[in-house]
């Protein structure tokens, strides 16, 4: 903060430092210090780290405190970032991370839903029913059941739409990998899938999974 003295008064009021500038600006301005350079990563990134957290964990009471943590790791930790411009990468890749830390540390307990649509996200669906989050219920059912490393790349491929490569790179593993690995998901989430007939049903129904 920095004071600055306004026309015709002679109180002083403080004037927020503000950032703007490419990602690539951005990182070297937080390295630096800039005390607007954080909440500037905040608002470009926020709600994409939400929505990974979310579509690998599920709609879990703890995931704005996870949001938040991810975000205070990403400061403590930006001196690690080797090339300033793959900031957004860096961070999708520490957001995998702390969720795959926080899933190996929960027991797996059965997350609380609400009976109304709080328990769901504007931006993950914009107009969801109770059919469907009876759906998105048991798809999660069945991912608390998965390996954590099969449900990060199940979730990331299935539930995110990244691509093979992107995958890759968030994951630090060869494509290899991850095609040996998204075959073992698929398979193993659509044998548990069928303890739910609803969630069987519409599997069957669809192009992509009926002839699995």
């Amino acid at each position: 903060m920095i004071q600055v003295r306004q026309k015709n008064k002679d109180a002083f009021k403080p004037l927020a430092f503000r950032f703007s500038g490419d990602d690539e600006a951005m990182a070297a301005a937080i390295k630096s210090g800039h005390p607007g350079a954080m909440e500037a990563m905040f608002h470009r990134y926020g709600e994409m780290v939400e929505r990974l957290v979310v579509r690998v964990l599920g709609f879990d009471p703890e995931i704005a405190d996870l949001v938040q943590d991810i975000f205070v790791a990403a400061y403590s930790r930006i001196h690690q970032l080797r090339d300033n411009a793959a900031i957004r990468s860096w961070l999708t890749s520490l957001t995998i991370l702390t969720v795959r830390q926080r899933i190996r540390k929960r027991s797996r307990r059965r997350v609380h839903w609400a009976n109304d649509d709080t328990a769901t996200y504007n931006y993950a669906a914009p107009v969801v029913s109770v059919e469907d989050i009876e759906l998105i219920k048991l798809i999660y059912e069945v991912l608390d059941a998965m390996p954590t490393d099969e449900r990060l790349i199940f979730a990331l491929r299935f539930i995110d739409g990244m691509e093979i490569r992107e995958v890759t790179q968030v994951l630090g593993v060869s494509e290899s990998t991850v095609k040996r690995r998204l075959r073992k998901a698929e398979k193993r989430f659509l044998v548990l899938s069928r303890r739910f007939p609803v969630l069987e049903e519409k599997l069957e129904q669809s192009e992509k999974w009926s002839n699995k």
